[in-house]
């Protein structure tokens, strides 16, 4: 080789080495500062056709726009005798800054021992939120001799948004820490797991960097959920592509003394499975940008833009620095022999192998029995949203406020339905809200703004308020709304629209199961067209793709029994099985891709029977650490107290273990095994071993 080429190819990893850790010394501050282009504004996020939307911009004629209420609760003793006091309070707010209309008067409860009042602030505060709270807290503390509570969604906003508080250093620590302890116990090594962890860092700077970029100029939305999703995804990716592709090296080092062809070849072998591997994830994610809800749609391309930052620094950094340190990165441990067969595989793969060859039929029929058996709670699993009380893992005031809240006063208080009417059939209108079930009253807004005097009418339309007598959040409000906008369409000529935060809440779940209908089957075939692709194959796609479903089937039978009888949920968020079914059947089939372009390269050599055992044992290992990484990595999601983060954070954990340690240990070899070489067909594979049929 000339001096040229030499200086070339070892000037390249340096070069390479060197843009990455620009981009990791310009760009890493990103991954900390989302949270100043993220919102936790929940009305930023609702459909963009629902009833409660139209409701919204129909509230902005009456130049009322759209508020977000904080309901303060006085208990004590002697309340009657504290109205007045109250009353002075909350006038004293009517010129403080952030508020959005005026304060309701202090209304006593029917047990007399509670008062209430409504302050009505905007929707757009953000970090002025809680300073806000506080000042109206003080001003409420004056009553002498009494509690205060904070309730309604300016409260349960605030609690959300400390619970995001510090989600950049918090999440990414405990994700980081995770990781590199599992690939130290795993790998024995000291330097390749800090590489591969500087390899995810630079990969999340570089993705939180660009969605920065593109939330501050408003072509993405990101929240708190979507912020700590990207962190993980990111995290976890870029791991699981590092271990593909060290493991390759390493086993091309063994057999190569020189490290820049074994990279060459490693590259060669592995760069088609990591970037097929990434396709079903990014695609995937870009496939909820068919939703009609904005945060689903926000974290397709979040999520998208992640995946790509961690191929690329896999693909790039990586090769580079591995190349540059050659078997320095493996120490204290040595690049060993790649097997000569499967028979000569170490360990419990040499085993798992023997199993599936001895017994193909047998491992297939009880691992698949297994799956169908959990597979059969999944449709115990409910997702009409969390109640209140269950928001929060941990306790959190607006929740014992809105407790307090409901003990004495109607559950809807405060927080009412808004009905947009034509005026000239207000009086039906009203009738036939208050004889709805579930309602404990209905009153046109005046010109003040408030119930009472004379109504407000402007284009010749109306506002009503109506209050439920179920809390705002809860199951039995969502049926209220239902039954209402019954009614209320019924009226003749009304053109009733029914809004409001329950409306708003009963909207986002109708929604999330448009989504799964529509989302779910585009997915499905969105990764069948990338497998048909990468395998050359028509039947073994097919088969992949059903075994990943049957595992997302699975997790959420073993999910719906966990949530209810070991965390105590009641219920899921209605987007938390589409998010778990996006995550898991996309990052499942990255781990049948892994195996099964393993198995192919084998078996285009050995035959089908030999490269199944081949592929097996040589991937193992790796894909098994891979599996482990990632389902760490999306646990760490519990460090956040939100049941609907917990919730993903466990689906995606077990759905990956069960996937890695049985779907694609046990189920999809076992199956490959037995139906031979029909399972690649169009392709024709090299028969150096026939397969025997099964037992």
């Amino acid at each position: 080789m000339s001096t040229a080429p030499r200086r070339a190819r070892r000037l390249v990893p340096l070069l390479l080495i060197a843009v990455w850790l620009v981009v990791g010394g310009v760009l890493g501050p990103y991954a900390g500062r989302l949270g100043e282009v993220a919102t936790n504004d929940q009305a930023a996020f609702l459909p963009r056709s629902a009833e409660s939307t139209e409701v919204i911009a129909a509230q902005r004629a009456f130049r009322q726009e759209e508020t977000l209420p904080v309901i303060v609760v006085w208990t004590g003793e002697d309340m009657p005798e504290r109205r007045a006091s109250a009353g002075h309070a909350l006038a004293s707010l009517s010129d403080s800054p952030g508020l959005a209309g005026p304060v309701s008067p202090a209304l006593l409860s029917d047990d007399r021992k509670a008062l209430q009042g409504v302050v009505p602030l905007r929707p757009d505060l953000g970090d002025d939120l809680a300073g806000t709270l506080d000042r109206i807290r003080a001003a409420a503390e004056r009553v002498p001799g009494t509690t205060v509570r904070l309730a309604g969604p300016a409260a349960g906003q605030a609690d959300l948004a400390d619970a995001f508080a510090g989600i950049d250093g918090l999440l990414l620590a405990v994700a980081l820490i995770t990781v590199l302890v599992i690939l130290l116990l795993v790998y024995r090594s000291v330097l390749l797991p800090l590489l591969i962890i500087l390899g995810a860092v630079f990969a999340l700077g570089l993705a939180c960097a660009v969605v920065y970029a593109l939330a501050d100029r408003g072509v993405v939305r990101v929240d708190g959920q979507v912020q700590g999703i990207l962190s993980i995804l990111v995290i976890g990716a870029a791991t699981d592509y590092a271990l593909l592709l060290t493991a390759r090296f390493r086993e091309e080092l063994a057999a190569r003394p020189d490290r820049f062809t074994a990279m060459r070849e490693a590259l060669r072998q592995s760069w088609g499975a990591i970037v097929a591997s990434a396709a079903t994830v990014a695609l995937g994610l870009l496939a909820l940008l068919l939703s009609d809800l904005t945060n689903n749609r926000a974290l397709g391309p979040v999520g998208a833009i992640g995946i790509g930052c961690a191929v690329l620094a896999t693909l790039t950094f990586l090769p580079a620095v591995l190349v540059a340190l050659g078997r320095a990165a493996y120490w204290p441990a040595k690049p060993g022999a790649r097997p000569a067969s499967a028979s000569t595989g170490e360990g419990v793969w040499r085993r798992v192998a023997a199993l599936v060859d001895r017994a193909p039929r047998r491992v297939w029929t009880v691992t698949l029995a297994a799956l169908l058996a959990g597979a059969a709670f999944a449709p115990t699993l409910t997702s009409k949203g969390v109640p209140l009380d269950e928001t929060f893992v941990n306790d959190a005031p607006s929740v014992a406020a809105q407790q307090t809240l409901g003990d004495h006063f109607p559950g809807g208080s405060g927080n009412p339905a808004v009905v947009i009417a034509d005026a000239d059939r207000l009086d039906r209108v009203l009738a036939a809200a208050r004889d709805t079930d579930g309602v404990a009253s209905a009153a046109a807004v005046s010109g003040s703004g408030r119930p009472g005097g004379r109504p407000l009418v402007v284009d010749g339309r109306v506002r009503v308020d109506v209050t439920l007598t179920a809390a705002a959040d809860g199951d039995a409000a969502k049926d209220t709304v239902a039954r209402l906008r019954t009614r209320l369409h019924a009226v003749p000529g009304a053109d009733a629209l029914v809004g409001g935060h329950t409306a708003q809440r009963y909207d986002t779940l109708r929604t999330a199961e448009r989504d799964r209908t529509l989302i779910v089957p585009v997915v499905l075939a969105v990764i069948l067209l990338i497998l048909v692709g990468l395998l050359r194959s028509l039947p073994l796609p097919v088969l992949l793709v059903a075994t990943v479903a049957l595992n997302f089937l699975a997790t959420l039978g073993v999910s719906a029994l966990v949530f209810q009888h070991v965390f105590g949920f009641t219920g899921t968020d209605p987007s938390v099985p589409l998010y778990g079914f996006v995550f898991l059947v996309a990052l499942g089939v990255d781990y049948n891709i892994f195996l099964m372009s393993r198995v192919r390269e084998e078996s285009l050599r050995h035959g089908v029977r030999e490269g199944v055992l081949r592929g097996l044992v040589t991937t193992g290992g790796v894909i098994t650490s891979a599996g482990v990484v990632l389902a760490a990595t999306f646990a760490a999601l519990g460090v956040i107290p939100l049941a609907f983060l917990a919730q993903i954070a466990f689906i995606v954990a077990f759905g990956v273990l069960l996937d890695t340690l049985v779907v694609r240990s046990l189920l999809v070899p076992a199956l490959v095994r037995d139906i031979g070489e029909c399972a690649w067909w169009p392709s024709r594979m090299s028969r150096g071993t026939t397969a025997a049929d099964g037992d």
